[in-house]
C-alpha cells in the first residue's frame, strides 16, 4: 500500500477496534461467501474509505444485529478518519448504528447512558453528509438550514454549540454553527432568517415562532434532520406538544426528513418512537437503539453523624458534612428541587466557607448574564461548588464534575440518574453521587431510589393527550404562516403523536374558538383571530394578530403571587380597597381556597373572603383554627414507583438492615407501639391529642394526589359530624384533625372508613369542591394565554398580572355561566385533574385499597405519626405557641417513642 493510504487505513483500523468483531478486507465485487454466514447473529456493514486508492475495496464489520439494514452503506470521508486517528478515540457501536440507520433512510430514537456520546452519535448523519455536500457557488442563493437541533434548556443549546464547535474546528469542517434561543438579539435572528446556518440550536418555543413566518417553507426546503436532545424530558409537558405539532408542520413543508431522538432516562421506549414520527399510519415508529452496560455509578447515603431530622426539606443538619465532601473533590454540583431550597443551601454553604472556596449558585429566576457567567466559570473550572436546580440536571458537560451532591430527596429514579451523570459525564467511568436525605421519610425514599439507579429502573411519567390550548395556538401560528385548508391541518396535525386520537368535531371546535371566541364570545370582535375567505382558506383577520401572536408564543406560564389585603369580614372583597397589605402569597396556595376557610399567615390566623383581580382579601379570624392544608415538600411530587418501593421497604424487615441505625429504631418501634402498612394496604391511625382528635393516612402517593384527598376527605367528615378543622399533606402522609372523635366514629362504622374511602369522592364531592374552589377559574387563565384567548404582551408593553387576571376572571365567569362546555373550560378541567390534583394516581390508589384499610385506634401518637405533625406544629397560631398545634420535636418524640429516644 502507499504512505498515505497506508495510515488512513490505520487510523481507521484503530478507530474500529472498540467494535470487537475482527475486520475483514475484502473486494468490493466478490460476492458474499456461504462461509461469511458463520459468523451467528451478525451483519455485514460496508464502510466506503472516502479517497482511498482501491475503490473496489470495502471494509465489512461484524456488529450486532440490530446494527444496520443488510447491505447498508456509508460514507466516511477522510477528514473523519484522520480526526478520530489523531485523538486515539474509536466511534462506538451505536454511533456507527445510528450513522447507518439514517443513511438508509430511518428516524431513531437512541437510548444510552450518560457518557456514552448520544450528542456526537445524533449528530454524525449532518456532520457526515455536510461535509461532502458541494460549497455553494458565488452568486448562487444562500440554503436553508440542514439540521434542526431542539433542547429542552436554553444553556442545553449554548453547551452543545461550545461542544460541537470544537471538532468541526479541528477536522476542518465548512459548517456553520448557530444558537436560536430567547436570549439571542433580535438582529441575529433577522440575520438567520436571512442567511440561515447549517445547523441551528434552538428550543420549542423559537420553533414555533419559524414555521409560523410567511417565509417559513422556504427557510426549512433544505432540511435534512432534526435532533431532539433529551427527549424524555420535552416530550411530557404542554411543551412536547407544542413541539409535536411544529414537527407536523415540518413534515408538511419537508415531508423526508428524519428526526433522531436523544434520551438516557426513558421508562416506556415505544412512547417515544411514536413520537418522533408521522402517525399516518397511526402506531408507526421509529427505529431504535438501545446502549447497555457503561460503568455502574458509586452511591451512597450520606451516614450523618447528627440525628436525621423528623421533617423538614432544607437538610441543615449535614452542612459541615457536605462540605467536607466539597472540599475533597475538584467540582461539586449541589441539586435540590427548588429554587428557595437553592438559595437556602447556598447561603449555608457560604457560613461554613472557611477556606473560601469559589461557590456558585445557578437556577431559572437568576439574570441570565449572572447564569452564563457561571456556566462559564464552570467550563473553566474555576468553581469548586455549583448549588443548582433542574436548570443543570440534563445532558450538560460542565468540566471536571467529580460529584454530584442530591440535598433531598430525588422524587423520581429517572430524575436521579439524570442528575448523578452530570459527574465525570464519561460511559466508562463511574459517576459519584451521595444523596442527603432531609428527614426519615426521605431516607426510605432515597434508598428505594438508590436501589432503582442501580437496577436501571426508569419512572418517567406516561405520556398524555395533547392539550386543546395547545392546539389552539399552533392553528393560530398555521394562520400566521399562510392561509389554510380545515381538512388539510387536521390530517396534519392527527400525524403528530399526542393528537392521533383527535376527533374531527373537536377539532373543528378549536377552530372556531380562534375565529370567534367560541359561542359566548362570537359577538367581540376582538376575538375573531382568524376568518375564512370564499376560497375556503382560512386567514388571520389582520397583521396586528400575527404580531400578537409572536409576542406571546410558547406555553411556559409564570404564576404570579397575590397580594394579601385586609377588607371587612364577610365583604368577599367585591366593595373593599385600602386596607392594609400584609404580603405576598403564591397563587398556588391560594387557588384551592373557598370563601371562609381560614389560613395562617404573617403569624395571624386569616379568613379567606375572596379574590377579585389580583388580590387576596381577608379578614381576622382571632381565635378559629386553621382550615386550610399546609403544603410540604419540594417542586416534585414522588414518583409512583418510588411510592410503591418504600411501601415495599416498609412491609420488608429484612430490608431495613440497609437503613441507618437510628432510622431502623424508628420502624422497630412502630411496629412494637403500632403497625406498619403493608405493600398494597392504607393504614389508618387515629388519637387524641390535647383538645383534638387526630387522623393520620399513609397512601405513599405523592402530594399532590394527598392535597386532593384531603380536601375531600374533609368534606366528607363534616358531613358525618366530625368537624375537622384542617389537613396537613406530604408526599408520604396525610394528617387531618378535628374537634369530634374520628377513632369512635369509625369503630362504631359511623361512617366506616370502607364508605369514607370509596371511590364515589371522585365523582360529586370533587365537582362541589372544584365549583366552589378557585382552582379552576387559575388554570383557566394558563390555558387562555396558551390559546392566545388572552394575550400579556403587546407592542411596546406588557399587561401586569391583575390585568391579565381581571380579563380572564371575567371571560372565565361568562363562559361558566353561558356555554359551561366551552372548548377552554374543557380543557381547564382536563389540567386540573392531570396536573394539580393528581386524580388519575388517586383513583389508583382508592381501587387498590377497597377491602385493604387497616385502622389503628390509638391513645397517643405513633412513631410514623411524629413528621407529619411536626409539618403542622410549623404553623403558628395568633404568634403565640399554641399548645395543641405548636408541637416541638422533643415533646412528640417523648410522646410517641419513649424519653430515651428524645434527641439531645
Amino acid at each position: 500500500m502507499r504512505g498515505g493510504a497506508n495510515l488512513r487505513l490505520f487510523a481507521l483500523t484503530a478507530s474500529l477496534q472498540s467494535l470487537a468483531p475482527p475486520l475483514t478486507c475484502l473486494p468490493a465485487s466478490s460476492p458474499r461467501k456461504r462461509g461469511e454466514e458463520m459468523l451467528p447473529r451478525s451483519r455485514f456493514v460496508p464502510i466506503l474509505l472516502g479517497d482511498c486508492p482501491w475503490p473496489r475495496y470495502l471494509w465489512r464489520v461484524t456488529v450486532e444485529p440490530r446494527l444496520a439494514e443488510q447491505n447498508a452503506t456509508m460514507a466516511l470521508p477522510e477528514p473523519f478518519v484522520r480526526w478520530f486517528g489523531e485523538k486515539g478515540w474509536s466511534p462506538r457501536a451505536h454511533q456507527i448504528e445510528l450513522l447507518a440507520k439514517a443513511r438508509s433512510g430511518q428516524s431513531v430514537l437512541l437510548i444510552a447512558p450518560t457518557g456514552a456520546g448520544k450528542t456526537l452519535a445524533g449528530f454524525l448523519p449532518s456532520l457526515t453528509e455536510l461535509a461532502v455536500r458541494p460549497r455553494r457557488k458565488p452568486g448562487q442563493a444562500h440554503r436553508g438550514i440542514h439540521t434542526l437541533y431542539i433542547s429542552p434548556l436554553k444553556a442545553l443549546a449554548v453547551d452543545i454549540e461550545r461542544n460541537l464547535g470544537k471538532p468541526v474546528e479541528e477536522i476542518g469542517l465548512p459548517i456553520s454553527i448557530e444558537t436560536r434561543t430567547g436570549d439571542t438579539p433580535s438582529h441575529k435572528r433577522q440575520r438567520q432568517k436571512l442567511v440561515p446556518p447549517d445547523i441551528l440550536l434552538t428550543t420549542p418555543e423559537q420553533l414555533a415562532l419559524l414555521i409560523a413566518a410567511s417565509d417559513a417553507r422556504r427557510f426549512f426546503e433544505d432540511l435534512r434532520y432534526v435532533v431532539l436532545d433529551e427527549l424524555h424530558s420535552l416530550v411530557t409537558s404542554k411543551r412536547g406538544h407544542l413541539l409535536a405539532l411544529g414537527l407536523a408542520r415540518l413534515r408538511s413543508f419537508v415531508p423526508g426528513i428524519q428526526t433522531i431522538g436523544l434520551s438516557a432516562t426513558v421508562a416506556e421506549p415505544d412512547e417515544l418512537r411514536r413520537w418522533l414520527v408521522s402517525q399516518n399510519p397511526p402506531g408507526d415508529m421509529s427505529e431504535l437503539i438501545v446502549v447497555t452496560g457503561g460503568a455502574k455509578p458509586e452511591i451512597s447515603i450520606l451516614d450523618s453523624e447528627e440525628r436525621v431530622p423528623w421533617a423538614g426539606h432544607s437538610a441543615r443538619y449535614a452542612t459541615p458534612e457536605i462540605y467536607r465532601e466539597i472540599k475533597r473533590h475538584k467540582t461539586t454540583l449541589l441539586f435540590v428541587n427548588t429554587r428557595s431550597q437553592a438559595e437556602l443551601l447556598f447561603q449555608e454553604l457560604w457560613r461554613v466557607n472557611e477556606d473560601t472556596l469559589p461557590i456558585a449558585l445557578h437556577h431559572g429566576s437568576l439574570d441570565v448574564a449572572q447564569r452564563r457567567r457561571v456556566e462559564k466559570a464552570m467550563g473553566d473550572n474555576a468553581l469548586r461548588a455549583i448549588v443548582a436546580t433542574s436548570t443543570l440536571d440534563l445532558g450538560i458537560d460542565w468540566g471536571d464534575v467529580d460529584l454530584v451532591v442530591h440535598v433531598g430527596a430525588p422524587k423520581g429514579a429517572s430524575r436521579l440518574a439524570q442528575r448523578i451523570g452530570r459527574a465525570n459525564h464519561r460511559m466508562d467511568e463511574p459517576s459519584k453521587a451521595i444523596l442527603i436525605p432531609a428527614n426519615r421519610f426521605e431516607v426510605l425514599e432515597c434508598r428505594a431510589a438508590l436501589d432503582a439507579n442501580y437496577l436501571g429502573a426508569q419512572d418517567t411519567p406516561p405520556l398524555v393527550d395533547g392539550g386543546l390550548d395547545v392546539l389552539a395556538q399552533h392553528v393560530l401560528g398555521c394562520a400566521c404562516g399562510a392561509p389554510f385548508r380545515a381538512d388539510d391541518l387536521y390530517e396534519e396535525v392527527r400525524t403528530a403523536a399526542p393528537y392521533a386520537s383527535l376527533d374531527r368535531p373537536t377539532f373543528d371546535r378549536v377552530i372556531d374558538f380562534v375565529a370567534t371566541g367560541g359561542y359566548a364570545l362570537k359577538n367581540y370582535e376582538r376575538y375573531a383571530r382568524i376568518r375564512r375567505n370564499k376560497d375556503g382558506l382560512w386567514r388571520v383577520s389582520n397583521p396586528r394578530v400575527a404580531q400578537q401572536y409572536r409576542l406571546n408564543v410558547g406555553t411556559i406560564i409564570e404564576v404570579p403571587a397575590l397580594n394579601v389585603r385586609y377588607v371587612k369580614a364577610g365583604s368577599k372583597g367585591s366593595a373593599a380597597r385600602g386596607g392594609a397589605v400584609l404580603g405576598k402569597i403564591e397563587e398556588a396556595f391560594l387557588e384551592t381556597l373557598t370563601h371562609g376557610d381560614t389560613f395562617m399567615f404573617a403569624g395571624k390566623v386569616l379568613r379567606f373572603e375572596g379574590i377579585r383581580e389580583n388580590e387576596c382579601f381577608v379578614s381576622n379570624a382571632p381565635g378559629s383554627d386553621a382550615k386550610v392544608p399546609y403544603y410540604g415538600g419540594g417542586k416534585f411530587p414522588l414518583s409512583t414507583y418510588l411510592a410503591e418501593q418504600v411501601r415495599i421497604m416498609l412491609d420488608d424487615p429484612q430490608r431495613w438492615r440497609e437503613l441507618p441505625e437510628q432510622v431502623a429504631d424508628w420502624l422497630r418501634f412502630q411496629a412494637d407501639k403500632s403497625i406498619l402498612p403493608k405493600r398494597d394496604d392504607l393504614l389508618i391511625e387515629t388519637f387524641p391529642r390535647g383538645n383534638r382528635y387526630y387522623l393520620v393516612a399513609y397512601p405513599f402517593e405523592g402530594r399532590l394526589a394527598h392535597q386532593t384527598l384531603g380536601m375531600l376527605l374533609t368534606r366528607r367528615l363534616d358531613r358525618a359530624g366530625a368537624r375537622p378543622l384542617g389537613f396537613v399533606a406530604t408526599d408520604y402522609a396525610l394528617a387531618i384533625w378535628s374537634l369530634g372523635d374520628m377513632g369512635a366514629m369509625f369503630k362504631a362504622r359511623k361512617p366506616s372508613l370502607g364508605a369514607l374511602f370509596d371511590q364515589d369522592m371522585l365523582g360529586d364531592d370533587l365537582e362541589a369542591w372544584l365549583a366552589d374552589s378557585w382552582l379552576l377559574k387559575r388554570t383557566f387563565r394558563n390555558c387562555a394565554l396558551i390559546s392566545g384567548l388572552i394575550e400579556k404582551r403587546h407592542p411596546g408593553q406588557e399587561k401586569s398580572g391583575r390585568q391579565v387576571t381581571v380579563s380572564t376572571d371575567l371571560v372565565y365567569d361568562v363562559l361558566r355561566s353561558h356555554e359551561p362546555d366551552h372548548i377552554l373550560l374543557q380543557a381547564t378541567r382536563a389540567d386540573a385533574a392531570a396536573g394539580l390534583l393528581d386524580v388519575s394516581r388517586l383513583a389508583d390508589m382508592l381501587s387498590r385499597i377497597q377491602g385493604r384499610i387497616m385502622h389503628k385506634n390509638l391513645e397517643q401518637i405513633s412513631p410514623l405519626a411524629v413528621p407529619i405533625m411536626l409539618e403542622i406544629g410549623k404553623m403558628p397560631v395568633n404568634g403565640e405557641a399554641d399548645e395543641t398545634l405548636l408541637m416541638d420535636a422533643a415533646t412528640l418524640v417523648e410522646e410517641a417513642m419513649g424519653p430515651e429516644m428524645v434527641e439531645e
